[in-house]
Formats: structure tokens, sequence, C-alpha cells
């Protein structure tokens, strides 16, 4: 009898271990196959690459997640938040991946695991249109510019204020729409904001908003992130060799013209960020 209990009794540990190593075998990619579905954090008030047309998303994510969806086999639902509140539902889990998308720095690096770039992500300022005292960037001294609470564009431009001889006050706003319904109001001088996302917002509001030429910005690219750990990577592989399908066959060059108005040229490795 005390054969027998003792081979159950190991019967059962190894059926436990067994089990232990299928739960930690399930990466977060086989998570993603299991269900079937790819769920992304973004905020929709940042075109072109998300935003709500008639209470519905539209902008380059939709249609870049949409192709990476049918490469990997998956469908994608989409998660709504404030800007804020996207890299910590990431971290908390409530997501696969985010697709902000958001620029590659060295402090994120070391937190995140970055995708490919998908687009440009070089700082830039939105002025009015018909504001004739902005003709460079260095013109914002002294007075007041928005930026986007939390966000790297922010730290770009608070990086570039405090090289002018009297820095800019800056204003931060967790919605990029209400920056730039304060900048036509007057409120503000400028917005900084990637030249990707302001070119399209001057593009469609040609009376109203012009973009400061040169940027001011160091070069930088937007890409999406996921989790920093072992299950993430998996996931961050398979999404990458998806996107450099796309990238070889053109359809990332098609909806990059499509929403950016001109294709751009992406690194097919991930580059050191500049800060």
């Amino acid at each position: 009898m005390k054969i027998l209990a003792g081979w159950k009794s190991g019967v059962l540990m190894l059926a436990l271990c067994a089990a232990s190593v299928c739960a930690h075998a399930e990466d977060q990619l086989a998570k993603v196959k299991k269900a079937g579905e790819l769920v992304v954090g973004t905020e929709m008030q940042f075109a072109p690459f998300d935003f709500l047309e008639n209470g519905q998303q539209a902008g380059f994510n939709k249609d870049l997640f949409a192709e990476i969806g049918k490469e990997m086999g998956v469908k994608v639902r989409f998660i709504d938040l404030p800007w804020p509140s996207v890299l910590p539902g990431l971290e908390a889990g409530k997501f696969d991946m985010v697709g902000g998308p958001i620029t590659v720095t060295k402090a994120r690096m070391e937190r995140y695991t970055y995708t490919l770039p998908v687009a440009d992500a070089t700082d830039a300022f939105l002025k009015r249109a018909n504001d004739s005292s902005l003709k460079q960037s260095s013109d914002v001294a002294g007075k007041t510019v928005g930026g986007g609470k939390g966000s790297a564009q922010l730290d770009q431009l608070k990086t570039y204020a405090a090289t002018l001889p009297k820095p800019p006050e800056i204003r931060e706003y967790v919605d990029n729409n209400q920056a730039y319904a304060d900048l036509a109001a007057g409120r503000i001088v400028a917005v900084a904001n990637s030249m990707t996302n302001i070119a399209y917002v001057a593009k469609q509001r040609p009376e109203t908003f012009a973009v400061v030429q040169p940027p001011f910005g160091a070069k930088v690219y937007f890409a999406y992130c996921l989790r920093k750990d072992a299950d993430s990577k998996p996931l961050a592989d398979a999404f990458n060799n998806a996107l450099l399908k796309l990238s070889k066959d053109g359809r990332l060059a098609t909806l990059q013209k499509k929403w950016f108005g001109v294709a751009m040229e992406v690194p097919a490795t991930l580059p050191a960020p500049n800060y």
C-alpha cells in the first residue's frame, strides 16, 4: 500500500509539474493566438494615427493593425484611453500592447519592449496660419506654448525651451485637440508635437494652422510597445515579422502615403535613440 501511495504521489507531482511548465510556456503570443484577438491600448485623439470620425475609429493605426492582424491570424481590438493612462494600463496587463504610437527614447527602452519603427516622430511647432511673428522655432522664446502631458514630445519641448534666452511658458494638455483649440483661439502661440501629427493637422485646416520650419527636435521615430518581459518577446517578434512583410510588399508605404501624405523611410532595425 505504501508503494502504491508513493507511486500515486509521484504521478500527482509529475502532473503538477507538467501543468506548471505548460502554464509558463503559454507566453503572450500564445495567449493572443488562443484568444484569437490582439488587444491594443491607444488614445484616439492623435490624428493621423488614431482619431474618431463620426464616433468611429479612423487613422493609420486602424488600417495598419488590420493588416498585421491578417498576417498573424487574429482580430484586433482597440481600447481608447487618455494618453496618461495608456502606459500604466499596459503595465497593469489591461491589454497586450500600446498602439499610441510612442516615441523611441532611452528611458522608455529600459522599461518597454519596442516594435520596429513605423514613422518619423521628430518634434516641430504648429502655429496659427496668420501669425507672422513665428518665423522659426526659436521665436517661441518668452511666449506660451502647449505640449501633450506625459508625452516624449513634451520632454523634447522642455529640453529645447531651456536652450532659449527666455524660455517659453509651457502648458500641458491631456488632449491634443484641446491644445489645438487653445492655439486657434490665441490662448497659446504654438503647440509642440511630432512633425507627422502637426503636418496632418495643418493639411486638414490650412486656413487656421501652419507648421514652423525647420523642426526643433532630434531625429526620432514612432513605434509601438509591449511589456518588457520574456513572455512579451514572442509577440513582439511576431509583430515585427508581420511589419517587415508589409514593408517589403509595399503595404506600409501605401498606408503612410494615405495618412501622412508621403512614404517615410523607417529603419528595418530599431535604432539607438538620441535622447
